[in-house]
């Protein structure tokens, strides 16, 4: 069987152009704290209509960074968040799967009633691509995190049971925490309740595994994983104390540190990272709908566009960098950016070309981000 790694990291990419900057940062982590990472690559349904992109221009973005960077560890590209309605398109690309059935569970009734729909369609999606790719050629996740209630380790004991009757080979799961998970920005919620439920669902798996035959790797994904800082040393401690595994999905931090790249390299790449804010700025309903209930932007906090006209590279990059501890710091501003891809995408023949003329410039910013500010607070001990 394709297995992961105990520890993996998701690495999205809206525009599939920094692979090897993203590679590279894995790389130097583990060289820096000792700690292998699986790469994969993972970009959704929803991203790739967005961008208007292919998921093999994910595999290829993969394959060619393994390559320039002569990395000979596995690695994973991701179809993220996929039901029976796109699986299709990333069937040839991806070897990982991140079934998405959340919409499947009900909001009432019985543990049978509520979860049992969306077992039953999980296993559906999981043969249909097994029918495709051959049983063992790609690795299983399991998502449950887009619903409104967290669920009980009781809760979470029947959806791993019921999975393993399905005769899924699961490799990580994706349940819902009490808290928000909001993009590009950090955990808003009680750490102390976070801490408690992830340690149960720890121990649950743990049990599950012995219990009903589930993979021996079998462990804990975090969406929207990326930049939540104050949980980091909290799974950090447990995984370790535990022993486990953990997969963190981190998607649109790659594309906030292309743009803080842009802002630091020249004066025409400032002006064209202020030209998308400004965009964005005008058509912020439309850009939002998509992420509303993993966002909260404060429009009374968003800066004007003749504000922005008159930041330095320093201010902008400052603004928008997730440093807690910088005044400058504005979430809504960040989460505004996060969402703002499209605009990106609009301006490709400016865009693409500033990330290729200014990749040594972004690397830095990426290298630093996933090191730094991710992994080191997993994985260090200072």
């Amino acid at each position: 069987m394709l297995e992961l790694g105990k520890y993996s990291f998701g690495i999205g990419d809206r525009f599939a152009r920094e692979g090897v900057n993203q590679l590279r940062a894995l790389i130097e982590a583990e060289e820096r704290f000792g700690v292998h990472f699986d790469p994969v690559w993972n970009k959704s349904n929803r991203e790739h209509q967005i961008v208007g992109t292919e998921p093999a221009e994910t595999r290829r973005e993969a394959d060619a960074a393994v390559a320039a960077l002569g990395y000979t560890a596995p690695y994973f590209v991701d179809a993220d968040h996929i039901n029976l309605n796109n699986v299709d398109r990333f069937i040839e690309a991806s070897d990982f799967f991140t079934i998405d059935v959340a919409d499947y569970i009900g909001k009432s009734g019985s543990m049978e009633e509520r979860f049992l729909p969306a077992i039953r369609e999980a296993g559906r999606i999981y043969r249909h691509i097994e029918e495709r790719k051959g049983a063992g050629n790609f690795v299983t996740e399991v998502s449950m995190d887009e619903v409104d209630e967290a669920q009980t380790p009781e809760e979470l004991r029947y959806i791993l049971k019921e999975l393993a009757a399905e005769n899924i080979p699961l490799q990580t799961i994706a349940p819902k925490f009490t808290g928000r998970f909001n993009k590009g920005v950090d955990y808003r919620g009680d750490l102390a309740l976070f801490e408690k439920e992830f340690e149960q669902d720890l121990l649950v798996i743990e049990e599950a595994v012995k219990a009903y035959g589930l993979p021996g790797n079998l462990k804990l994904s975090i969406h929207s994983g990326s930049d939540k800082f104050s949980i980091y040393p909290i799974m950090g401690r447990l995984i370790r104390s535990h022993g486990a595994g953990i997969h963190v999905k981190t998607a649109g931090t790659t594309w906030l540190e292309e743009i803080i790249g842009l802002a630091v390299a020249d004066p025409a790449a400032l002006d064209l990272a202020k030209k998308i804010y400004v965009n964005a700025l005008g058509r912020m309903e439309e850009l939002t709908v998509p992420y509303a209930t993993v966002i909260d932007i404060d429009p009374g906090q968003l800066p004007s566009p003749g504000e922005v006209a008159g930041w330095d590279a320093d201010t902008f990059a400052r603004t928008l960098r997730h440093n807690q501890a910088d005044p400058l710091y504005n979430p809504s501003f960040r989460q505004l950016i996060h969402v703002s891809y499209k605009i990106a995408a609009e301006f490709g023949d400016e865009y693409y070309p500033a990330l290729e003329k200014h990749t040594a410039v972004i690397g830095e910013q990426i290298t630093a981000n996933l090191c730094e500010r991710h992994v080191k607070r997993l994985f260090s001990q200072e």
